[in-house]
């Protein structure tokens, strides 16, 4: 390919601003390249809410945003991640106490799948029962919490330190706590791609239904 022809591609490509979701009042996050718009699709881009909210004190906490629609020189996103940053975490554990950490998958009030891993941080070391106690309160509050949300509503709940502070309010009771955070979210499938897996997962068990009535 000639120099010519890789200039004029180059000339070709468009400016797209990236558009965070209504839930995040649409502010723009950046912009990308592309020369067709289709290709900008599945682009992710990763900001901090203290950029988004102009508050340095929340730069702790990394967003994570996917492209799926493209209008016009705007690209508009979904939300897909929400992360603490290692330093911070690592910050926050004393010598001498506990961490407690759960991995929970849930499936929201609209059917998202999502997977939200709390950590609590006690004032001193607890014993193993303790810790079992927090971890099942952390685990039974996140999922009534999906239960009752949608999608959006839950994510609210934790950028905004609502699920942390609840986790923290029923969990003290059991053993002094320093802290509770929500250390990640990440949405795992989409209601259709749930809905997908359930008819995959219907599909071979009447297969093996079948399978088994012929044995018979």
């Amino acid at each position: 390919m000639s120099e010519r022809s890789v200039s004029r591609r180059k000339q070709e490509k468009r400016w797209y601003t990236l558009m965070a979701p209504e839930q995040f009042d649409r502010e723009e996050l950046g912009e990308t390249p592309a020369d067709e718009p289709d290709k900008v699709l599945g682009r992710t881009i990763e900001t901090t809410l203290g950029d988004l909210r102009n508050d340095a004190s929340e730069n702790n906490t990394k967003l994570t945003f996917k492209v799926n629609e493209v209008a016009s020189d705007s690209a508009y996103t979904e939300f897909v991640k929400h992360e603490l940053t290692r330093d911070y975490l690592r910050s926050l554990v004393r010598r001498g106490s506990s961490k407690i950490q759960a991995y929970i998958t849930v499936l929201t009030e609209d059917d998202y799948r999502v997977q939200i891993q709390p950590v609590a941080l006690t004032t001193k070391s607890a014993d193993e029962s303790q810790e079992k106690a927090i971890r099942r309160t952390m685990i039974d509050i996140v999922e009534e919490s999906a239960q009752d949300r949608t999608y959006e509503e839950l994510v609210d709940s934790v950028v905004e330190g609502r699920l942390s502070s609840a986790i923290y309010n029923d969990a003290k009771t059991i053993y002094p706590l320093r802290r509770v955070e929500i250390q990640k979210l990440t949405l795992e499938a989409r209601p259709e791609e749930v809905a997908a897996e359930e008819e995959t997962s219907v599909d071979v068990d009447e297969e093996e239904v079948a399978v088994d009535e012929t044995a018979d």
